[in-house]
């Protein structure tokens, strides 16, 4: 077959790929290709404009690895992640329960809900920063008003409340997506196998777990596995609210690394963690891929 007709029959899918191929080259190939090679280098605010870095190998990734912040911020990241997608997934799955249903202003109520998801995370991290605040918040004052409390929580200054505070924003704007999504496998449920399940005298709870949940499982998977994704590289709404503080209370992988490359201008240890966080999370995803296609199988 000669250029002529290969570019008749299949050149020209090609053509129309291109714009597609550069742009994730450019965007998204090229910085985690120069992420990882700044990362075997010795990178900072003095070396970073020079054509020749020293390289030191895997020398940033065992100091990363040793620190002892590293725990820390590994352990408060696994928190916010678990924490929120599991809150996130059970209020919005109740939501999908209620708003799947046939009833006035339904869409309304939908179209509420997302709202919050479609706001900027630095815009919702602000807000809330607002209503956690520990003098003129609102969350203080209704629980006062309640007499839940006689002294105002600090939400966000006091390390031992820090993450609370975060985990309420963050699960707020989360909640609307599980929602969506949940609510999309539910109305594809068939309803015929609910009618049987009636007709037998199922109640609701058996309806739910042994008919709803078990036909949902793709959904669920898909769900949770895209919650800890997004949730585990939470960024813009934690730096808003705390900056990872106080005292590395609610420092995360992304924080911590934004910290290290902007903050203290190490480049290369910046790089590290962000290659860690890649790399957890493309373990993540094989074990995932791998557990769905084994149960099609």
């Amino acid at each position: 077959m000669n250029f002529k007709n290969w570019m008749r029959k299949k050149g020209y899918l090609y053509v129309f790929l291109a714009p597609s191929i550069i742009f994730m080259g450019i965007f998204t190939a090229y910085p985690i290709i120069y992420n990882f090679i700044i990362s075997l280098q010795d990178v900072n605010v003095m070396t970073l404009a020079r054509p020749d870095k020293e390289f030191v190998g895997l020398e940033n990734y065992i100091n990363i690895i040793t620190d002892s912040t590293f725990l820390v911020v590994f352990k408060n990241s696994v928190i916010f992640t678990l924490g929120s997608v599991f809150f996130q997934f059970i209020i919005g799955f109740a939501l999908a329960m209620f708003l799947v249903k046939n009833f006035p202003l339904n869409n309304f109520v939908r179209g509420f809900i997302v709202v919050g998801w479609v706001i900027p995370p630095v815009v919702v991290g602000t807000v809330w920063k607002w209503l956690l605040n520990t003098d003129f918040g609102l969350i203080n004052y209704f629980l006062s008003q309640f007499h839940l409390l006689t002294n105002n929580i600090s939400w966000l200054t006091n390390p031992d409340m820090a993450m609370i505070g975060i985990l309420i924003a963050n699960i707020w704007l989360g909640i609307p997506f599980n929602m969506m999504l949940l609510i999309g496998g539910l109305t594809g449920l068939p309803q015929t196998v609910f009618e049987a399940a009636e007709i037998d005298g199922a109640n609701w709870f058996q309806k739910l777990f042994f008919l709803t949940i078990p036909m949902l499982r793709q959904t669920i998977s898909a769900t949770l596995m895209l919650g800890i994704i997004y949730t585990f590289k939470v960024f813009a709404l934690i730096w808003v609210m705390t900056g990872g503080g106080p005292v590395n209370a609610t420092n995360v992988l992304p924080t911590w690394s934004y910290q290290l490359s902007f903050d203290f201008f190490n480049f290369s240890q910046g790089a590290v963690v962000a290659n860690l966080m890649f790399l957890i999370m493309l373990v993540f995803s094989i074990v995932y891929i791998n557990y769905i296609a084994g149960k099609e199988d």
